[in-house]
């Protein structure tokens, strides 16, 4: 290959290094299922695994509408808890991740308020932070969006039935889960802002010694 020809591809190297390189936020729908299978099970999608575990009796898959009926925004198969009694979902992931969300729908019956849910981060053992969540409306299985956000990366999450509805009613500790989405953080393969700089730097070098060769 001439040297000339080089000249492109290096002009075509500085664009892309400076291009977005956030990655996109991947969905878990759950609708690969297995089917009734128990906690715990892993969930891969767009090549980042998720394991899934609990306390208690734990959860399984189930058709989002077992009940008879299908929470609002739900659908397919969805995260479905194993008994009456409280347990917490736990979720970890091989990849790193700076955001996360999920649908729930908590086991309430025309109750005046709602429970509020609590979902919290840890990179490895570590505590990285927490975030809570209520419905307002309230209702009969009500739908309400669990989510995180962060600066600092992190890697399993518990998901946890914090507070009852503060006004009471007719409800239980459960919930159901669906539609988890997550945005990985930035791989090793993505240069820090210091690193990005000098390789354009190298790469407009060698492009002007290029040039300079073929004059």
């Amino acid at each position: 290959m001439k040297t000339r020809a080089l000249l492109p591809i290096l002009i075509f190297g500085i664009a892309c290094l400076f291009s977005p390189a956030n990655a996109q936020p991947v969905l878990f729908d759950f609708n690969g299922g297995p089917l009734h299978g128990p906690t715990p099970f892993d969930q891969t999608s767009h090549g980042i695994t998720a394991h899934f575990t609990a306390t208690g009796a734990g959860f399984s898959i189930q058709a989002a509408n077992v009940l008879g009926f299908t929470p609002v925004d739900f659908s397919g198969y969805c995260i479905y808890p194993d008994s009456i009694y409280q347990a917490d979902l736990l979720i970890s992931f091989d990849h790193t991740l700076n955001g996360i969300s999920i649908q729930y729908s908590p086991e309430e019956y025309a109750t005046d308020s709602s429970c509020t849910m609590r979902l919290t981060a840890y990179l490895g053992a570590s505590y990285v932070g927490t975030s809570t969540a209520t419905i307002d409306p309230p209702g009969t299985w009500p739908t309400g969006l669990l989510s995180y956000s962060s600066g600092g990366a992190f890697d399993y999450v518990v998901i946890h039935y914090d507070q009852p509805p503060p006004t009471g009613g007719d409800y239980g500790p459960v919930f159901m889960a669906d539609n988890l989405l997550v945005s990985p953080a930035p791989g090793p393969s993505i240069p820090e802002p210091a690193t990005a700089a000098e390789l354009a730097g190298l790469l407009v070098l060698g492009a002007a010694i290029i040039w300079r060769s073929q004059k």
